[in-house]
Formats: C-alpha cells, structure tokens, sequence
C-alpha cells in the first residue's frame, strides 16, 4: 500500500534561513550559461559539417567544400479510394540545427552540467550561486533534466515564466516551480552544510556508548 510520507518537511526545516540569490546575480549567470551553449553548439556544428565532409571525400565525391546536412525524410500513408498512397516530406538540414539550439544542446548543457556540478552549471559556479532541490537532498540527472525543460516553459509564456522572480515570495521562476527548486548563494550554502555537518557528528557523539564517547573527546 502507497502512503504519503512528509519527510520534506525535515528538508524545508534544514534550508531555513538561506540567503536567496538576487536577480542580477542569475541573470549574468543565465547569460554566460547562453554564451556558453552558443559555443559549444558552434563546436557541434563544426565538427558534424567537417565530418560529413571528410566522409564524402572518402567516398570519392570531391565536389565544393560546402556540404549541406543530409535531408531526412519521413513518409505518411494516407488512405486514398481504398488504396495507399505514400506522400513524403522532406525536413531541411536547417531545421535539424534549429532543433538542436533550441532543444537538444540547451536541455544537455543545463540538465548535465547542473547534475554533475551538484545544482552549479559553470555560470552559477563564477556567479557563486546554487539550485537547491525542495524535495530532494541531492539533485538527481532527471530533477536537473526537468528544470532545464522548465527554462522552455517560461520562454512559452511570453517570458512571464521568469517574471514570476519578482512575483513569488521565494523569488522562483518558472523552471524552479517545476522542479521545486530554489537558487541561492553558494556563501549561505556552505554554511549550511558545515552546521549540518557539525550537528551530525554532535549526533553521533550522543549515540555512542559513554566509553567509545570519552575515546572520541
């Protein structure tokens, strides 16, 4: 039987009193977190039209050094009088690219960076800020995925999405609410884990028996 467990509550009660991080302060981390993906969307491009080059010279077709992506194609069978009739469409090579900046490279880039880096993608971590999970200790590689779908979904709004920072009493935008995450300063941070940190081995301390207890003092 599935029953509902408060164990949140510890965690809310644990990030009471964090120093929320200011508007400016994401909005340059934002910023260098775009140029960043801009880059290293330029890097992919690069490096896919070189080696579609290198494998159409392979193959003896030397022709202009420009080499188009290949058009994909994607067939529908409409019913027609009783009989089948296949109407292919074609999708440009540009449209490919176009979904990889707008999709593809931004959800990798946030999701991946701010999962390895522990709720810090490289401009949070020069801004000295950090996502912080309402729910979870740790943010696992989907709850980051499902923020960096979130930066979508304000987008979507018209950019009321990230709007809401102004509006909401914990200063969440869109993304955030999604994810049930905050964004706050890596300074407060790192006072909270050295507080819990002393407060786990004062825990510890009480829990050993009185001998083990007077070894450890």
């Amino acid at each position: 039987m599935k029953i509902f467990s408060a164990r949140e509550t510890e965690l809310l009660r644990e990030l009471d009193g964090l120093e929320l991080a200011g508007f400016w302060r994401r909005a340059v981390a934002f910023l260098i977190d775009c140029f960043l993906m801009a880059v290293l969307l330029s890097v992919l491009t690069t490096l896919g039209f070189n080696g579609l080059q290198y494998l159409r010279q392979m193959r003896g077709n030397s022709g202009p050094a420009e080499y188009h992506l290949p058009v994909l194609k994607e067939l529908r069978v409409p019913v027609t009088d009783g009989g089948m009739k296949v109407q292919v469409i074609n999708i440009e090579g540009n449209e490919v690219i176009h979904v990889a900046a707008t999709v593809v490279v931004p959800v990798l880039y946030c999701g991946v960076f701010l999962w390895a880096g522990k709720g810090r993608t490289p401009g949070k971590r020069l801004l000295k800020i950090r996502v912080v999970s309402l729910a979870h200790r740790h943010i696992t590689l989907w709850h980051a995925v499902e923020r960096a779908l979130g930066y979508g979904a304000a987008a979507l709004e018209l950019g009321f999405g990230f709007v809401q920072f102004f509006i909401h009493p914990y200063r969440r935008c869109a993304q955030d609410r999604l994810a049930e995450t905050i964004v706050v300063t890596e300074s407060s941070y790192q006072a909270l884990q050295q507080k819990l940190s002393q407060q786990q081995v004062a825990d510890d301390l009480l829990e050993s028996p009185p001998h083990i207890a007077q070894q450890n003092t």
